[in-house]
């Protein structure tokens, strides 16, 4: 494939500091193989964070950006100065919880992640960021067995939500990791399980926030409630598309 020049002009700013100098052949030969260019520079912005990806996770969309993002603005608000604990599951990089961490000094994260191999990616881009490893903590395991008898204020998760039987750009399906991705036939199993534990693993009063596929959002509202939530509401992308739950627990 052919590689688009923005892509050579962004893999020669962010991976070399823009020394154009450098010999790229060999970034350019893994690009045009049809790697994700994130892989290839090696690390990717999120929310004024460096993301390192040596680990290969999940490489983070900006629709989990924008709604990190709108996370952050309700965690100032709600907790302002409070201290508070806030669960980052199928962590992959670490992006939301060191987005948070990164925005609230006094935000306390357990990152819990199935694949035991991002825990050195985590921690890497954790330090990377300039955060007190003291406010963090890097658990493996399936979803809430990695916290088993654990509440937190809040739960913050992009978890496989893809049906098994979708169809996805070959980028992604050569190269990012599928048990990141696939999620059953319907693409709900990881969410119908986070959603049936949710209420046993928040803190009075407390809130999940939830990405999810678009074809689904509605049944996913319609099981928070049906497994605890208080309240529970899907919210829009920036592409005006439901693409996150935000659910309130008594």
């Amino acid at each position: 494939m052919t590689v688009p020049p923005e892509d050579i002009r962004a893999l020669v700013c962010d991976k070399y500091d823009g020394d154009s100098s450098v010999d790229t052949s060999a970034d350019i030969a893994r690009l045009e193989q049809g790697e994700p260019l994130a892989y290839v520079i090696g690390w990717i912005p999120f929310h004024g964070c460096r993301i390192g990806l040596s680990s290969h996770p999940l490489i983070p969309r900006a629709e989990t950006e924008f709604w990190t993002e709108k996370l952050i603005a309700h965690l100032v608000e709600r907790f302002g100065d409070t201290p508070f604990t806030l669960l980052d599951l199928c962590a992959g990089s670490g992006a939301i919880g060191i987005a948070v961490l990164k925005s609230l000094p006094n935000a306390s994260v357990t990152f819990a992640e199935l694949i035991d191999t991002h825990v050195p990616q985590i921690r890497e881009n954790v330090h990377a960021n300039d955060i007190d490893a003291e406010r963090t903590r890097i658990l493996v395991g399936d979803l809430f067995n990695a916290v088993p008898h654990e509440r937190f204020d809040v739960i913050a998760t992009n978890p496989p939500y893809v049906p098994s039987v979708r169809t996805l750009d070959a980028s992604v399906i050569d190269h990012e990791p599928a048990e990141a991705l696939f999620s059953g036939s319907d693409g709900l199993l990881h969410i119908q399980r986070i959603l049936e534990g949710s209420a046993a693993h928040l803190l009075p009063g407390g809130e999940l926030w939830l990405e999810c596929d678009i074809v689904h959002a509605e049944e996913v509202r319609a099981l928070a409630i049906t497994n605890g939530a208080r309240s529970a509401a899907i919210n829009d992308d920036q592409y005006g598309r439901p693409r996150y739950l935000v659910s309130y627990y008594p």
